[in-house]
């Protein structure tokens, strides 16, 4: 397998769906060698699920079978894949390449597992789809890359998505996880960066993906979840572990999950005459490959080192398996037969070009060592043919440089040459305050130098056929040890290395319950807190007494941001890394929707108040009991009285389920909910009227507070003549005398339904309370005796 790009998409992905809409998905990662199954019925006509998972892959290629739409369907997988994902090559396989038979039986020769772990032995019929996308993939993969995979050497999950948070793609792009908004219009400032960016601070690609991927769909698992705080816990306990990990972690290959693949993957038997183009690009690679797997077995011992005495089970397991496990030092000893000691991975062009040549043992493959002698020579005089021209033409400083694509050729300063370069120099280049140029002796000596090399590469291929099969036997260890350095990458490097740059505290290990509340207390922006020095925290609480908050204030009082911040907090804990709060304790959520932003989508002829339903629906459609909803400004983009009847018949919605809901409005007729509905709280952002002019102090405060006027005020400033002003105002204050009647008259009507409520909740808290006995029943007493008093 050719080198990937670095950080670009490495996932080939398949895609085939039946009428009832049920798809069937399966992503290919060439650079980790896994297979990703994922089925599941499609809830909305916008197919929200697929684009969800399709921005969680990000493929570098989909597959999908010709569009054949039955009658009654409107929309299609195959529609979307060609609307939204334009700039993605596509590929179109006949519907016999998606063959669910084949799928399984590829399965069953390719897992690492065995696939009656993965239930596809149970469920094969149920799960057809997938395994048909896996056959398509699969196929596709071998034919184009020109590969075949080794068996039982590939990582199979089935429905890895929904052991996960799920957050949609709009959601994702509305809480700024990956890319922050308006991300081209900011230049380089760099100031405004998305959760993504602010913990890339990962050092191989392998960790930023898993990084990537783990914010995209966080843990649901508490065992796994509290496992990774643990680690952390002792990590910011134990300086000594968590410098020695970064040092020992800087030890590994940037590339060292990528370079599994080539013991994954076996190149396809074809004649020499199809192989001579890019034969020497291959070996070139696969000595890479052996001197990286070198050089990160060779590091081991370190992390063995650093690892011995750890006490949290995450650290101390990563030490068993990979530390102690027999089979590394069995690799390492075998690579050591045939690859020299001294051989390293290097990065400057012709070092790596010299290593390879020399990897192989002297004195293993006589061709080879004959062919070494060659390169060797030709070496010799590029370098001797340099010294004489720099004598000849009076060019001290000419220098010979290398690179991969042109080989040698020379670098003069343009400042030294006097008057017009010699005519022996050949193929001239300006390049800054330099020319590049080569000679006819050069591109000779070069021809026969690449040839050399060409031939080393190949000798050392045939010398390591065996060596890579004795490899690839324990092909599993190696897939063990790449997911072990991604984990420690993101736990050390991006987590820890975060909270370590932060003050003392600023950070703290957030709890989890299955059934409790969700309590922050004086949680903050984990983004802008590092833009704004002075940034003000906030609590919330939750519980299924009282599972909605709605947020009132005028604009720019801090709405959006508190909302945004309580997602991304939420999305920090699940994780696994500490929270900028300073305590907080949540309940698992299993799915995120949002609500943000008035924008209209020109491209599917939706107006502002369109998206902003079709979003809505999609919320409705998907809801589970442990999902945690965030709505800002719902039914601004229609008319008054329309929008306060969508607003509030939601509200009544997601009042009947145990979600929890946080609902931004300014709409002040929906504070009447709590009169209504117990379990509605009504928080407001504190604003201070001063000389007809807003003071926003971004405070959360309890209870609704209608701030007189503020869009008069605004009219105002904006220069509406007074009269007009006048008017306005004289309306205002007789709608707001209605509506202050009919609120009178709701309080009063529903206070005894609201105090049982009240101490319902008290002792809902209490049940999920930490505290010692007599404490709690101190707590009853109280709670006891202000009953007492409140009926008398």
């Amino acid at each position: 397998m050719e080198d990937d790009g670095g950080e670009n998409s490495s996932f080939v992905v398949g895609i085939i769906e039946n009428r009832a809409k049920e798809v069937g998905l399966a992503a290919f990662d060439l650079r980790s060698a896994s297979l990703h199954l994922s089925q599941y019925i499609e809830t909305s006509s916008s197919y929200q699920n697929t684009k969800t998972l399709l921005h969680f892959y990000d493929p570098m290629v989909i597959i999908i079978p010709p569009n054949k739409l039955a009658s009654n369907s409107s929309a299609a997988v195959t529609e979307l894949v060609d609307r939204f994902y334009g700039s993605v090559k596509k590929v179109v396989l006949a519907r016999g390449c998606f063959d669910d038979t084949k799928g399984a039986i590829l399965i069953k020769n390719l897992a690492a597992k065995e696939p009656s772990a993965l239930g596809l032995d149970t469920y094969y019929k149920q799960y057809y789809l997938c395994l048909a996308a896996a056959a398509a993939a699969l196929k596709w993969t071998e034919a184009e890359k020109g590969i075949v995979v080794t068996n039982h050497s590939l990582l199979v999950t089935f429905n890895g998505s929904f052991d996960h948070m799920n957050i949609d793609a709009t959601s994702v792009q509305n809480l700024e996880i990956i890319e922050p908004f308006h991300s081209a219009l900011l230049g380089t400032s760099n100031k405004k960066r998305s959760l993504f960016h602010m913990l890339k601070t990962t050092k191989t690609i392998g960790g930023t993906r898993l990084l990537r991927a783990n914010l995209l769909q966080p843990l649901k698992d508490i065992e796994t979840i509290n496992a990774r705080l643990d680690c952390l816990d002792e990590l910011m306990s134990n300086e000594q572990l968590f410098f020695g990990l970064c040092q020992v972690l800087r030890k590994f290959p940037k590339e060292t999950d990528r370079v599994l693949c080539h013991f994954c993957f076996k190149p396809k038997k074809v004649t020499a005459e199809a192989l001579a183009v890019d034969r020497a690009k291959k070996s070139q690679v696969l000595v890479s490959s052996v001197i990286l797997l070198k050089t990160a077995l060779d590091a081991l011992p370190s992390l063995s080192k650093v690892l011995k005495d750890v006490k949290s089970s995450l650290l101390s397991n990563i030490y068993k398996s990979v530390c102690e496990n027999e089979k590394y030092d069995l690799i390492r000893k075998r690579i050591g037969e045939v690859i020299d000691e001294d051989v390293l991975h290097a990065r400057v062009p012709f070092v790596a070009c010299t290593q390879q040549c020399f990897a192989v043992k002297a004195g293993i493959d006589g061709l080879l060592d004959i062919s070494r002698r060659s390169f060797c020579e030709t070496s010799e005089a590029i370098h001797n043919l340099a010294n004489t021209y720099r004598e000849d033409f009076k060019l001290p400083n000419l220098k010979l440089t290398f690179k991969n694509r042109r080989g040698f050729h020379f670098v003069i300063p343009q400042k030294n040459i006097q008057g017009k370069l010699p005519s022996k120099f050949i193929q001239v280049v300006k390049h800054g305050n330099n020319i590049h140029c080569s000679t006819l002796e050069l591109a000779s000596l070069n021809a026969r130098n690449k040839s050399a090399a060409a031939e080393c590469y190949t000798r050392t291929e045939v010398c390591l056929e065996e060596l890579m099969d004795d490899i690839r036997e324990n092909a599993s260890v190696l897939t063990l040890l790449a997911e072990v350095l991604c984990l420690l990458d993101m736990i050390v490097n991006s987590f820890a290395h975060m909270i370590s740059t932060k003050p003392v505290d600023r950070y703290t290990r957030p709890e989890f319950t299955e059934n409790g509340p969700m309590a922050i207390d004086s949680g903050r922006h984990p983004i802008l807190e590092s833009i704004h020095s002075d940034f003000i925290a906030n609590n919330i609480f939750m519980s299924e007494a009282s599972n909605m908050v709605i947020v009132m204030g005028p604009n720019m009082s801090g709405k959006s941001t508190y909302l945004q911040q309580v997602c991304l907090i939420v999305i920090l804990a699940q994780v696994g890394c500490y929270v900028p709060a300073r305590f907080s304790i949540l309940r698992v959520v299993d799915r995120m929707f949002t609500r943000m932003g008035a924008v209209d989508n020109l491209e599917s002829n939706s107006s502002t108040f369109m998206t902003e339903m079709k979003e809505t629906a999609f919320i409705m459609q998907n809801i589970s009991q442990r999902s945690l909803i965030v709505m800002d400004e719902l039914g601004r983009a229609t008319s008054s009285s329309d929008g306060f009847a969508i607003a509030w018949s939601c509200c009544e919605h997601l009042l009947s389920l145990k979600a929890y809901t946080i609902f931004a409005t300014h709409m002040e007729n929906i504070s009447e909910l709590a009169t209504i509905y117990p379990n509605v709280k009504i928080l407001h952002f504190h604003v201070d009227l001063k000389n007809n002019h807003l003071d926003f102090k971004f405070q959360l405060k309890e209870g609704p507070k209608r701030i007189a006027h503020y869009g008069l005020l605004l009219a105002e400033v904006a220069g509406l003549p007074s009269s007009v002003i006048e008017t306005a105002r004289m309306i205002t204050s007789k709608i707001s005398e209605k509506e202050a009647k009919r609120m009178e008259i709701n309080c009063l009507q529903y206070h005894s339904t609201q105090r049982a409520y009240h101490v319902a909740q008290r002792l809902l808290c209490l049940k999920y309370s930490n505290q010692d006995e007599d404490t709690i029943r101190q707590a009853l007493r109280n709670l006891k005796e202000s009953c007492i008093m409140q009926k008398l």
